[in-house]
């Protein structure tokens, strides 16, 4: 067996295990939430419609490019594609922390993990860390982690108090969460009610599970950009 086809067989066995593991803790997992704090909690995209992550309309819906650039990702930086699905922002954030920063890829869908790490191998990418993560764990390293970015991944968590604790615990010092949400607020937007959030609801949330606004972008198509940081005075 050739070092290529080794190495695809290596990722799949090792995808297979984590999602076996993941399973079997998700089993002893709380009852998943209907609601939050007064918000449906939206399902989950499936694998099966990762295509819609890389449409060619993403570019004039989202201007991922102006939403990257707020970031200000330097090279050498720990950063978590929280909910990466097949990749569309992990391989450019790769390019951007560089060969000695470290991109941590997580998503509860082994599937999803694969098509990012085919995707990873043909552009030669290899700073990137995938993690199977859990409805409740997301499995990031304590005190590691300078930026989470979750882009319309937020309101699909079934729990997102445990969620945001563990977020919260990944942080380093200065850590931030860059949260992208469809603007609940303009009704232009064509996005399912679900799969929407308010600066409101927003604030609500993440204000009662110990984080407050660090600062705010306003300047996307149809999202929210909201930077989230501890909130040091706060108290569970």
């Amino acid at each position: 067996m050739d070092r290529t086809h080794y190495g695809k067989w290596l990722v799949g066995i090792i995808v297979f295990s984590m999602s076996v593991v993941a399973q079997a803790q998700d089993s002893n997992a709380q009852t998943s939430r209907e609601f939050y704090l007064g918000r449906r909690v939206a399902k989950p995209m499936s694998h099966l419609g990762a295509d819609w992550l890389i449409r060619a309309e993403r570019d004039a819906e989202e201007d991922p490019s102006q939403m990257l650039s707020q970031l200000d990702l330097k090279p050498d930086l720990v950063v978590c594609d929280m909910g990466c699905g097949n990749g569309f922002y992990s391989l450019t954030m790769a390019e951007m922390v560089g060969p000695n920063g470290k991109v941590l890829a997580v998503d509860i869908q082994p599937q999803m993990l694969q098509m990012l790490s085919r995707r990873a191998a043909e552009t030669k990418i290899d700073n990137i860390d995938m993690i199977l993560g859990t409805v409740t764990d997301p499995k990031l390293p304590s005190g590691k982690v300078d930026l989470v970015l979750m882009v319309d991944v937020y309101h699909e968590f079934s729990h997102p108090q445990a969620m945001l604790a563990a977020i919260r615990k990944s942080l380093s010092p200065n850590g931030r969460i860059a949260l992208v949400e469809y603007r609940e607020e303009d009704p232009s937007v064509p996005i399912k009610p679900e799969h929407k959030m308010s600066k409101r609801q927003i604030l609500k949330e993440y204000s009662a599970n110990g984080f407050k606004v660090g600062s705010e972008y306003d300047g996307l198509p149809w999202q929210h950009l909201m930077f989230m940081v501890r909130d040091e005075a706060w108290k569970p």
